[in-house]
């Protein structure tokens, strides 16, 4: 049983199958994202309401850029137009957003919107959203390795300070415990590029569902299998046994 408490402090989803939902139901692809943003809004709040304190989502993955021009276009609409529809919404229910990735590669405009939507947020404190666009798990090593190599060669740190904590400390989710449970949704049994670091010792989740059908009750299910799951970092059954005694 997790010794966690009931429900993970930390939930990290990778928002899989958008597209085929829509495909089933002979729709545009674009169709099945509209579906996977309002889903989403149904998750934040239910999150809000379990006690879920961080909310991780893989929104636009680094490979995502190989998708169709189209669909990548339709894409940064829908971005767009969320930010400007639900900030207002997050921000009257205490939620913090915050980006995750390189987002040089978005739009100005889109940028912007970004960096407005952080700055009315940010003293919120019911829960943060943080949301991982055009983001990969490689990228985010690597970036934090260059910004270490830099500090060593500038003298500010020797060779022998760097340790994992030090190396978390530049990673993009630096402010936020590593996540208690990561699901992902649409079938597929992979974590595709997404916070490799920090989910070493995340518990898993793979669900069939599609992400638009992935609402409150199959929420509360992921939350039932990781109750039962055994978290030991390492250790023995007996060794958290002794320490929950």
């Amino acid at each position: 049983m997790s010794s966690e408490g009931d429900v993970p402090a930390h939930v990290a989803i990778v928002m899989d199958g958008n597209g085929r939902w829509a495909v089933k139901r002979k729709r545009p692809r674009t169709f099945g994202h509209q579906a996977g943003l309002k889903n989403l809004r149904r998750i934040v709040e239910h999150c809000g309401r379990r006690g879920v304190g961080q909310l991780t989502v893989f929104a636009f993955s680094s490979e995502n850029w190989n998708r169709p021009k189209s669909e990548i276009s339709r894409l940064t609409d829908l971005f767009m137009r969320a930010l400007d529809r639900e900030t207002e919404e997050l921000q009257a229910n205490d939620v913090r957003l915050n980006f995750v990735g390189d987002l040089t590669a978005f739009g100005p405009k889109l940028q912007e919107k970004v960096r407005v939507a952080e700055l009315q947020t940010r003293d919120n404190q019911r829960m943060t959203l943080n949301v991982a666009a055009n983001y990969g798990g490689r990228w985010d090593i690597v970036n934090a390795a260059r910004e270490i190599a830099e500090r060593v060669a500038a003298g500010q740190i020797a060779p022998g300070q760097i340790d994992e904590a030090l190396f978390a400390s530049q990673l993009s989710l630096a402010d936020c415990r590593d996540p208690d449970l990561l699901i992902r949704t649409g079938g597929e049994m992979r974590i595709s590029n997404f916070l490799l670091w920090q989910a070493a010792y995340t518990e898993l989740y793979f669900t069939p569902v599609l992400w638009p059908d992935f609402g409150p009750e199959a929420l509360d299910e992921a939350f039932s299998a990781y109750r039962s799951r055994e978290r030991r970092f390492g250790l023995t059954s007996e060794q958290i046994r002794k320490r929950s005694a």
